[in-house]
C-alpha cells in the first residue's frame, strides 16, 4: 500500500481558563496490608466500573490482583471479591480491565506467571466465576481495549507463552471466553513502531497512541490489510513526548490526547477534515510546569482526566476546541515532582449514577460526586464574581471548618439537612472561616450544607464518618 504524506495544520491556542471548583468526595477504599510496587511505590493502578443487577461496582488493580468494590452506596465502598493475579507483589505496577457481555477481562503488564483472566460477573454481587485463566495468548499486556461493535479485543504491548512480543494484536471474542488471534501489527504503510501504548476503537476504526512514534488512525475492517487513515508523527505536533492515551468525542469529530511527559499539555485533535488533523488547542490542569496527564474518558460534554499529582480534573467540552476546567479533586498528598510518578492513575465516569471513580497510585479508590458543587455568580462594580464555600476536612467526624470568605455580606445563614431534607442544624455566621462542631448531632452519612446570604442559597455536601 502506498505511503501517503498528510499535511497537518497546527493552530495552537490555550484553553479558556475556568473557575474550577473542588468536587465532593463520597467515599474511599484502601487496603493498608498490600505491598507497594518496587518501581513506583504504588499499591494501586487502573480503575474500571461495572453496573450489574442494579448495583454499581468499582474494579481496581493492585499488586495483589483485581478487586471488585461495591459502590452502590458510594459513602460506604465495600470490597466483595479479590481475585489474585498470576503474579503478585512488588513486581506488579499495572493491571488493565474491560468488560464485555457479562465478563470482566483482567490483565497485568508484569510478572512471569501473569495470564489473561476472564471473570463471569453476571451473578454480582453474590458470586463471580473465573471462566478463563490462561497465559498461552497473554503472558503480559500493558493495555486492552474492546471494540464491542465488532467483538474484538485489542491487546497492546503484549506477548504470550505461545506468542512472541508484539506492539499490538487483535483477537476475535465472539465467544467471550475463547479469544482467537486475528492479526499482529508492528507497522502501517511501512511506518514502523515498537509499541501501541493505548487505543480507543469504535466500529473498526482505531485511534492508536504509539508511545515515542506519535499517533495513528487506522481502519481494521479488514484485519489482513488495514487501511491507514492518518499518521501524526512526533515532529508534526507541538509538545510531543510519550504519546500515551486519548479518547474520542461522542460525535467522533475530536480526540483528546495526552503525552505522558512532564510539563506537556493535553491536545485537542480536530478530525473533521481527515486525513488532515488540526490541533487548535492545548490545555492543562492549570497547575505547575511539571504537571503530567495520564488517562482520560469523554462522557457527553465532559472530559474526565486522571492527572497524577493533580488528581481528578474535569473539563467542560461543550465548545470542543476550548476545554474549560470546571472541577477537580486532589487525591494525592505528594507535591508535583519532575520524574516522579504519584497520584491519580485512572478515571471512570460512566456509571449510571454519574459518580466518578478515581484510582490513586498510593491512596486507593475515590468515589467523587459527578455533580458540580453549586456556585453563584454576582456582579459588583461591573465585575462578575463567583461565590462558593469550602468544607474541610471532608469527610469529617463532625468537626469541620467552613470557609465563607467569598461572601460579601457580613452575615449568612447556615442550615444543615440530611438526605431526606430534614433540618438538623441552623446558625448565623460572619463571612469568614469558622470551626463547627456537630459531632453530637450528625451520625455517619451525607449531609447538605446550605448557605443563604439573603439573596441566594448555595449548597455543598459533607460526608460524616464515625
Amino acid at each position: 500500500m502506498r505511503f501517503s504524506v498528510f499535511i497537518f495544520f497546527i493552530l495552537i491556542s490555550q484553553s479558556i481558563v475556568g473557575q474550577a471548583v473542588e468536587g465532593t468526595l463520597l467515599g474511599t477504599w484502601t487496603n493498608p496490608d498490600l505491598p507497594a510496587s518496587n518501581a513506583h511505590d504504588n499499591v494501586y493502578n487502573e480503575v474500571w466500573g461495572l453496573a450489574v443487577n442494579d448495583h454499581e461496582f468499582a474494579v481496581i488493580g493492585t499488586t495483589f490482583g483485581t478487586h471488585i468494590i461495591d459502590v452502590t452506596d458510594p459513602t460506604n465502598p465495600e470490597e466483595i471479591f479479590a481475585i489474585e493475579g498470576g503474579t503478585t507483589g512488588g513486581a506488579i505496577i499495572h493491571r488493565d480491565f474491560h468488560d464485555y457481555k457479562g465478563y470482566l477481562y483482567s490483565i497485568a503488564d508484569e510478572g512471569s506467571n501473569t495470564g489473561l483472566q476472564i471473570i463471569d460477573i453476571t451473578q454480582l454481587p453474590d458470586a463471580i466465576e473465573i471462566a478463563y485463566d490462561n497465559s498461552s495468548l497473554f503472558s503480559r499486556s500493558h493495555n486492552i481495549f474492546i471494540d464491542e461493535s465488532r467483538d474484538r479485543l485489542y491487546s497492546l504491548i503484549s506477548n504470550g507463552d505461545d506468542l512472541s512480543f508484539a506492539p499490538m494484536r487483535i483477537f476475535d471474542i465472539t465467544n467471550p471466553i475463547d479469544p482467537v488471534l486475528l492479526g499482529t501489527y508492528n507497522s502501517f504503510n511501512q511506518y514502523t513502531f515498537s509499541q501501541v501504548h493505548d487505543a480507543y476503537v469504535q466500529n473498526d476504526t482505531a485511534y492508536l497512541n504509539l508511545g515515542p512514534r506519535g499517533f495513528a488512525i487506522v481502519d481494521f475492517e479488514n484485519v489482513d490489510t488495514p487501511n491507514v487513515i492518518s499518521i501524526l508523527s512526533p515532529a508534526e505536533y507541538p509538545q510531543s513526548g510519550y504519546n500515551h492515551s486519548g479518547w474520542l468525542s461522542e460525535d467522533g469529530d475530536y480526540y483528546y490526547m495526552a503525552d505522558e511527559t512532564f510539563g506537556s499539555d493535553m491536545k485537542v485533535l480536530d478530525l473533521t477534515n481527515l486525513p488532515d488533523i488540526e490541533i487548535p488547542t492545548v490545555f492543562n490542569a492549570e497547575s505547575t510546569d511539571v504537571t503530567i496527564p495520564h488517562n482520560q474518558i469523554v462522557k457527553g460534554d465532559k472530559l474526565y482526566v486522571s492527572y497524577y499529582f493533580d488528581g481528578l480534573q474535569v473539563f467542560d467540552i461543550t465548545d470542543p476546541i476550548n476545554p474549560i476546567r470546571e472541577m477537580y479533586y486532589p487525591t494525592s498528598k505528594f507535591p508535583p515532582t519532575n520524574g516522579l510518578y504519584r497520584g491519580a492513575w485512572g478515571v471512570y465516569p460512566l456509571l449510571p449514577s454519574g459518580n466518578i471513580l478515581v484510582s490513586d497510585m498510593q491512596e486507593g479508590l475515590f468515589v467523587i460526586d459527578g455533580e458540580l458543587p453549586v456556585t453563584s455568580t454576582e456582579e459588583i462594580d461591573g465585575q462578575s464574581l463567583q461565590t462558593q464555600f469550602t468544607l474541610s476536612p471532608n469527610p469529617s467526624n463532625g468537626v469541620f471548618d467552613i470557609d465563607l470568605s467569598s461572601f460579601l455580606e457580613s452575615e449568612v445563614s447556615v442550615e444543615v439537612t440530611n438526605n431526606t431534607g430534614k433540618l438538623i442544624h441552623t446558625s448565623t455566621l460572619s463571612n469568614g472561616v469558622h470551626t463547627m462542631d456537630l459531632s453530637q448531632q450528625l451520625s455517619a452519612g451525607i449531609y447538605n450544607i446550605n448557605v443563604n446570604d439573603g439573596k441566594k442559597t448555595i449548597a455543598n455536601r459533607l460526608m460524616i464518618r464515625k
